[in-house]
């Protein structure tokens, strides 16, 4: 007899083996047409294992699948929730700017949070109490633009920059946003005159056509503290940093399995509203079961192989692989996992639309409740629930 509303000894692991034997025998194959290259990417989604289940909305989407909005001066393109539905609150943009070229003037109806990928940028946000912030971001920093506060980006250094833009909007599109450019090319000029106080000549000369977007330009001829200097003498200066260098910080939890860099309103004050964590995870390790109770978590996989099981309910789970330029999402409260399963250390980003980083560890769960009421819904021991890490340990082995 077993006890009541517990499966009998030996349940899980006769099930196990019978789904795995389904796997290797001729139930998996598959003699029909298949995108080889596809599959060879993502062979958890060809072969889930045994222990994906019921239906989970895709939750795995590529930049590299994305139209690349090419001009002279760089390039962009975007993962937002017209490619990947099920991410409603947040979308990406992955953008390169050459050699002194700028994002120009502009302005969001969502926050814009960024890291720098590779190179070096100027970037100046104009704030509505009247305060003009400059700095210099390199390789691994952040900024946060709130929205409506005008801005630009100016990249620096012979080989320009590489950034990801992540906007608290899941319908945001990097084609609609307002423009200098093009709001001066549809304000009547003799309203412009009477604006800027210029004459006719002058109006005549500002930029025509198309919206300028992204162009190209010389760099800038002052030193970053001269820009400061400069501005400072018709502006306030900023209450705030707008940037944060994390490439210098101190990992907030680190291991031999890896590194957690958490950013969010405590250390970043400009960034009411983006959370965000920067893992490194090594070869083999993983970032521990785990979810997030105040947000859905938008990926983005800098570096390396890694795959992700997803857990939202309802004998639902669903396996899929990843590789840098990915974009990954988790749906709010649904637990995960996710395992380097490359040879190379696994880098990627985690976002939320709130003030602060919060997750729950479920290891952290279960050690902390008494022994009794953990091995009533586990069948393990008290010896071997005392193997369970204790402590915060969000990377392991």
């Amino acid at each position: 007899m077993t006890t009541s509303g517990n499966p009998p000894t030996g349940f899980y692991s006769a099930l196990a083996q019978e789904t795995a034997a389904a796997e290797r025998d001729v139930s998996a194959t598959n003699p029909g047409p298949k995108n080889r290259a596809l599959m060879a990417l993502n062979p958890n989604a060809d072969c889930p294992p045994p222990t994906d289940h019921g239906v989970v909305e895709p939750f795995w989407y590529s930049f590299d699948l994305t139209h690349r909005r090419i001009q002279d001066g760089g390039w962009t393109h975007q993962v937002t929730s017209r490619e990947l539905p099920v991410s409603k609150d947040i979308a990406g943009v992955n953008m390169r700017l050459t050699r002194g070229s700028f994002r120009e003037l502009h302005w969001h109806l969502a926050d814009e949070w960024a890291i720098m990928l590779s190179g070096r940028a100027r970037v100046t946000v104009f704030t509505p109490d009247g305060a003009l912030f400059v700095d210099d971001v390199g390789e691994g920093d952040l900024w946060l633009f709130p929205a409506g506060a005008p801005h630009s980006i100016q990249a620096l250094g012979e080989d320009g920059c590489e950034f990801l833009l992540v906007f608290n909007q899941g319908d945001f599109s990097e084609e609609s946003t307002l423009l200098l450019s093009d709001w001066l090319k549809h304000t009547p000029p003799d309203i412009l005159e009477k604006n800027f106080g210029l004459d006719a000549e002058a109006i005549a000369r500002l930029p025509k056509g198309e919206p300028l977007y992204i162009f190209p330009a010389a760099e800038p001829s002052n030193t970053l503290d001269e820009d400061i200097a400069e501005v400072a003498r018709h502006a306030a200066p900023p209450k705030v940093s707008y940037t944060f260098k994390a490439s210098t910080m101190t990992p907030t939890r680190e291991s031999a399995s890896g590194s957690v860099k958490v950013i969010d309103s405590r250390n970043f004050p400009a960034s009411q509203k983006i959370a965000s964590a920067i893992v490194t995870v090594k070869p083999g390790c993983i970032r521990e079961l785990h979810w997030h109770p105040n947000g859905s978590e938008w990926q983005y996989w800098i570096k390396g192989r890694g795959r992700m099981t997803v857990f939202p309910g309802q004998e639902a789970a669903r396996t899929m692989d990843f590789s840098s330029n990915d974009v990954g999402f988790v749906p709010n409260m649904a637990g995960h996992y996710i395992e380097n399963t490359g040879d190379e250390d696994l880098v990627f980003l985690e976002l939320f639309v709130a003030a602060e980083f919060h997750d729950i560890s479920l290891n952290r769960w279960m050690r902390a409740l008494p022994e009794q009421v953990v091995m009533a819904h586990t069948q393990l021991t008290a010896e071997e629930i005392r193997q369970i890490p204790t402590g915060h340990h969000p990377l392991l082995p």
